[in-house]
């Protein structure tokens, strides 16, 4: 087994602990939307804290259920991390979350097991369901929704609306992302919409996905009465996703990675920025 400093490099290359940035825009989104503006410091702190550790723990544990032939260049099927490691780091930042959420208010705390049951539950989707990626979509869309519930104290059905329109924006890019996975899930039985309507029905099934959270994206402007910034925020996120899905057709999968990571970061990033810019030429 490699050193203390070598393996944390190689946990954080199995979490992919950069990719945290998916949703965390769209939680500090609902963030400043409750505090209409920045709520204090250290709920900031704390928020921050939840959101990486939640992340982290349902990665690995995604990882640690995962770990068989196919995925066999990974840490646990090629011996740079042990089964036992693993988990251990599951619990560790489980606990981590539960602590953070403990330190917001009640109602995070009481809900925060509920949050990691979603968040391990995708990992045997694909077991029993093509419709595992509007589990993995749920499983990032809770966060503005809980991000909310972090600043408040209480639910606003306003921010489910968010919710909504996040797990479909990652629902329908998972839906692509395991067109690369069609015959290994064909051959072995596992469940996904590629794997059940062929890629070319995928792929509009994804595109149905991404048109509806537009509509959702746009619902949610009238809810919070946004002004020029937010909806000029929309209009960049729709330009944005349709220059993502022009990377990739049914026949040509190769720029699928620079689509799936690279533009959902700036897609989040973007909306964000421009909603706070909302918020900031309000006040």
């Amino acid at each position: 087994m490699p050193g203390f400093w070598t393996r944390t490099r190689i946990t954080l290359e199995m979490i992919k602990w950069e990719h945290s940035i998916f949703a965390l825009p769209f939680s500090l989104t609902a963030v400043l939307l409750a505090a209409r503006g920045l709520p204090a410091f250290r709920t900031i702190v704390w928020i921050l804290v939840a959101m990486v550790a939640a992340r982290s723990s349902a990665m690995a544990f995604n990882r640690w259920a995962d770990a068989n032939p196919r995925t066999s260049t990974r840490a646990i099927p090629a011996g740079l991390l042990s089964r036992q490691f693993v988990l251990g780091f599951t619990l560790l930042t489980a606990l981590i979350f539960v602590l953070a959420a403990s330190q917001l208010n009640r109602l995070t705390l009481y809900l925060s097991p509920i949050v990691l049951l979603t968040l391990f539950s995708y990992s045997y989707m694909k077991r029993f369901t093509r419709w595992s990626h509007i589990v993995l979509g749920l499983a990032l869309g809770i966060a503005p929704s809980a991000a909310w519930i972090a600043v408040t104290g209480s639910l606003d059905p306003r921010i489910l609306v968010l919710t909504a329109a996040v797990t479909l924006w990652v629902g329908g890019f998972d839906v692509l992302y395991a067109c690369q996975d069609f015959e290994h899930d064909r051959s072995v039985g596992l469940h996904s919409l590629p794997q059940a309507l062929g890629i070319p029905a995928a792929f509009w099934a994804a595109r149905i996905m991404h048109l509806t959270m537009l509509g959702l994206l746009c619902w949610f402007a009238i809810l919070f009465q946004f002004h020029l910034a937010g909806w000029l925020g929309i209009a960049a996120v729709a330009l944005l996703l349709a220059y993502e899905h022009s990377l990739v057709s049914p026949r040509d999968l190769r720029r699928l990675n620079a689509a799936f990571f690279t533009m959902n970061g700036v897609i989040a990033t973007v909306f964000l920025l421009f909603v706070a810019a909302d918020l900031w030429i309000r006040r």
